[in-house]
């Protein structure tokens, strides 16, 4: 069967579809029948994805938001953008992104490596109470290589241009977010939901609060205009690359710290679980505090070890004093640091008051126990947001969301 246009995939065609290609085929792993299994198994917002053979994945952007539907449009070009971010964060930390096997532009179409049980979904571990050793050091690495090597601390001015123009046409799914992160939680939007009536308050108060939205209004301005490195623009819990584009390295700094926190608080309301403990909360306050070191630490090495490189922007020439390259690290990183704090924080707050929430919330089938545990985030969230200029180290991070 030949896909010569656009046609939305099911669980049937999938298999003629994977039958067309014989780079795909040669890499399902069939058994002694040659029966091909498949399964959609997509659960997040845009995109339908269906796991071939338990070898493959097949992810297809339709051209609207799965979860709104066909009143909500979307481009499918999105696909695209993913599977380049995909293949250069592949290129730069082989060991954390799954390869690519086959991208389709007319089926808005991408073929990776499977991720097999025991593999799940990470929001889903931290759900059932799964530590994760290694967690905060492969984030830390996976964020210091993309970001250093992506940025003009590495790149010439003419290489690090080129490259943010191939990621300008994600123009879409950057409005997207604007809307979604920086605009509708702060006005009234047919989008927006939350835990009612415990969180009706709460949601009015964010619409009145004029300070918060001057924050907000200066991370949705470096949000769209800071094309530092290749950011993934989505990096929570649940990695898909599609929002990819240059822009603020904070922005997934802050995105995952920020949906690390909101797993943090959604403990106290999913205690029924046998694994939930107060260990397992501090073993999260300890990933969040593990992560910015390691980063940091990983950041600063790499910018020492190419400090003489190609990269423009801290010159050797301008730079080669260390006292001055120690004073221009440190301004870097503190400012990294308050912009992942703005921007973690304006994450949690869609996430609890706009259009899309995490299942960490959701999963609390009491909605009393469920709005006592969103509203001590919401209120962190908010302080962070007006205040986070005031943090040094993430320590203290830490020791606020204890008090909160």
């Amino acid at each position: 069967m030949a896909f010569t246009e656009f046609c939305r995939l099911d669980e049937r065609s999938v298999i003629e579809y994977v039958k067309g290609v014989p780079g795909l085929w040669s890499k399902l792993e069939l058994d002694d029948d040659n029966i091909i299994t498949v399964k959609e198994i997509g659960d997040g917002n845009l995109n339908f994805v269906f796991v071939v053979a338990n070898s493959v994945i097949i992810k297809q952007a339709l051209p609207y938001i799965r979860c709104i539907g066909e009143s909500w449009p979307l481009t499918k070009d999105r696909a695209y953008f993913e599977a380049m971010a995909l293949q250069e964060q592949g290129r730069l930390t082989p060991h954390h992104v799954p390869q690519v096997y086959h991208f389709d532009p007319t089926m808005s179409l991408i073929a990776m490596r499977y991720l097999e049980p025991p593999h799940i979904v990470l929001r889903k571990g931290l759900i059932a109470g799964i530590q994760y050793p290694l967690l905060a050091r492969h984030m830390a690495h996976f964020m210091a290589n993309t970001f250093f090597f992506t940025s003009l601390l590495f790149r010439s001015t003419l290489d690090h241009k080129r490259e943010v123009a191939k990621f300008c046409g994600n123009a879409a799914l950057c409005r997207h977010t604007q809307q979604v992160v920086f605009s509708d939680p702060y006005q009234i939007s047919q989008y927006n939901h939350w835990t009612s009536p415990y969180l009706d308050p709460d949601a009015e108060a964010l619409r009145q609060d004029d300070l918060l939205k001057l924050e907000i209004a200066d991370l949705k301005s470096k949000f769209s205009e800071r094309a530092l490195a290749l950011i993934h623009g989505d990096l929570h819990t649940i990695i898909d690359p599609e929002f990819a584009f240059y822009g603020p390295m904070g922005f997934d700094m802050g995105a995952f710290l920020g949906n690390l926190i909101l797993a943090f608080y959604a403990q106290d309301g999913l205690v029924h679980q046998p694994n939930h403990s107060k260990a397992y909360k501090e073993w999260i306050l300890q990933t969040i505090e593990d992560t910015w070191n390691l980063f940091y630490d990983k950041f600063i090495a790499l910018w020492d070890e190419h400090r003489n490189g190609a990269g423009e922007a801290y010159l050797p020439a301008i730079y080669n004093n260390p006292e001055v390259q120690l004073l221009a690290q440190k301004r870097y990183m503190t400012d990294l640091f308050h912009d992942s704090l703005g921007f973690g924080a304006a994450k949690m707050i869609r996430r609890i008051v706009g259009v899309a929430h995490v299942e960490d919330f959701e999963s609390i089938t009491d909605a009393v126990k469920r709005a006592t545990c969103e509203r001590k985030a919401l209120n962190l969230a908010k302080m962070l947001l007006k205040d986070r200029r005031k943090f040094e180290g993430i320590a203290e991070i830490v020791s606020a969301i204890r008090q909160f």
